[in-house]
């Protein structure tokens, strides 16, 4: 993997929208904000063109034009980037995306969440560029910066190398337009599940992962590098940590099985698993979620970690895709140790 480039204290962070444009609210002025608790941080913010439109097809613009803001800013002279927000379709920006000019380039870290991860895990897995799968530049409207934000921020600056899970999370997310910059309120009980029930669960590898809903549509087309990723990579081993946001519980065992089959999982040493958004705590055949991840999984006889703070439900841990690390289920915590 390249070797990583951190953000500087006072350096320049572009921010780019290669899936939504936040031209609505509370997006729009949880934005403005964002980019003013940050300018007061002392960061220079490049803004890409695509920030504030909505254009196209559930995007900011057309995939071409979304991929050129992406490419100006890598190829530019700021030392970060971070998507304004998630969506729907980025995958269809990737034919316009040179992987290659990327992998050549000096690295800086490209930060988002959700439907990004059709750029955090290609640029990975293609070009062997470490990215970070965490909030979206929104997220930096509620301060004092907390939580997965501030872990973030740490990540980005090198100001850390461990993050771990937080005491409570918040399920239902009210989304006022009147009150674009209403807090969340942090106050459902954080259960993880482990399989096997274990009180200690340790597991290292190389970090991969995302949106198990993007996943599944790179899995098969020529961006879907991983098996030659995880064939270069074998003596390191694969953590895969993966959260579903729109699939339902049959859909998560469908999407599981697709993966496994197509090879994603040779050598992996342990899952985490975020809680998925669409189905949490429900049952479709009698089924849940937590039989879903199992089904599919049990036999490959390594660590599963389930309702971890990962994903559509706030707070979410950024993780950085395409590096070493250690992960650890301890005093009923999650634990993520970066290698140095």
């Amino acid at each position: 993997m390249k070797k990583i480039n951190y953000l500087k204290e006072n350096g320049k962070i572009s921010l780019v929208a290669p899936s939504f444009g936040c031209t609505t609210e509370p997006y729009k002025t949880r934005l403005e904000v964002a980019i003013k608790n940050l300018e007061e941080l002392g960061f220079t913010l490049d803004k890409g063109p695509n920030i504030f439109l909505a254009e196209s097809n559930a995007r900011s613009n057309t995939p071409k034009k979304c991929a050129k803001e992406f490419m100006d800013a890598y190829l530019g002279d700021s030392e970060a980037i971070i998507s304004v927000g998630g969506g729907e379709v980025m995958n269809e920006i990737l034919p316009f995306i040179n992987f290659e000019k990327i992998k050549k380039a000096p690295h800086k870290f490209f930060m988002g969440f959700s439907d990004n991860t059709n750029l955090t895990y290609t640029m990975a897995t293609i070009s062997e560029v470490p990215t970070i799968y965490g909030p979206n530049a929104c997220a930096f409207a509620f301060t004092p910066y907390k939580y997965e934000v501030k872990d973030a921020l740490n990540l980005l600056l090198n100001k850390t190398k461990v993050i771990e899970g937080y005491p409570y999370w918040c399920r239902f997310e009210e989304k006022d337009p009147t009150n674009p910059l209403k807090e969340h309120e942090y106050k459902e009980e954080k259960i993880i599940k482990t399989y096997p029930r274990s009180e200690y669960i340790s597991m290292e590898g190389r970090l991969l992962g995302g949106c198990l809903d993007c996943l599944i549509n790179l899995c098969g087309t020529r961006f879907d590098k991983t098996k030659e990723y995880i064939e270069k990579y074998k003596e390191d081993g694969i953590i895969f940590f993966l959260e579903p946001c729109d699939l339902n519980v049959i859909s998560i065992e469908r999407a599981l099985f697709q993966l496994k089959e197509a090879g994603w999982f040779k050598y992996v040493k342990g899952f985490i698993f975020g809680r998925p958004r669409a189905c949490y705590k429900e049952k479709m055949f009698g089924i849940s979620h937590y039989k879903a991840i199992k089904t599919n999984l049990k036999n490959l006889h390594v660590p599963i970690l389930m309702d971890v703070d990962l994903g559509h439900f706030d707070p979410s841990m950024p993780i950085i895709t395409g590096v070493k690390g250690k992960v650890e289920y301890i005093n009923k915590n999650i634990r993520i140790t970066y290698e140095k």
